[in-house]
């Protein structure tokens, strides 16, 4: 299943790394969001690419933008990876049930377990404006991401 641009984004609600519920909903009329799905913490293109993002956090957490970073890791798994990197930015387990809103998305890997590596931007009024999905191995382009993002706020 493949999200279309235009569609409304599916809504959820997931723990963060501190047990703190976060439902993407509640940031309709308020902010756009950022929804990286991610396969695995620890692994090394998953914090080269969570630490490039926490360098340049402005660009992707203010009082326009919020940041949400989903995986499948279990919540206390995302609380070590987060205080190892100083991600201080919300990391969202999809652990159970299990990629229920990595399937939504339609980025869940069945044979992995894991979440494709996929990014979502979500306006507003919560339409789905853009998105990407990159090969496993493959790292983001974040300089994309700032564009869209400039492109929205214009």
């Amino acid at each position: 299943m493949t999200l279309e641009t235009g569609a409304p984004a599916p809504d959820f609600t997931l723990r963060d790394q501190h047990g703190q519920a976060v439902t993407l909903s509640s940031f309709v009329g308020e902010k756009a969001v950022v929804l990286v799905f991610y396969p695995f913490a620890f692994s090394g293109v998953c914090t080269g690419e969570l630490c490039e993002i926490r360098d340049n956090l402005p660009t992707f957490e203010s009082e326009e933008v919020q940041l949400l970073a989903v995986s499948c890791d279990p919540m206390f798994a995302l609380r070590a990876f987060a205080d190892q990197d100083d991600l201080t930015f919300p990391l969202l387990s999809d652990f159970w049930p299990h990629g229920a809103v990595s399937s939504a998305y339609g980025v869940f890997d069945e044979a992995r377990g894991c979440s494709q590596r996929s990014t979502f931007i979500i306006d507003r009024d919560g339409i789905l404006r853009w998105s990407v999905h990159n090969a496993m191995p493959q790292a983001r382009d974040l300089e994309e991401y700032t564009r869209v993002l400039t492109q929205m706020s214009a």
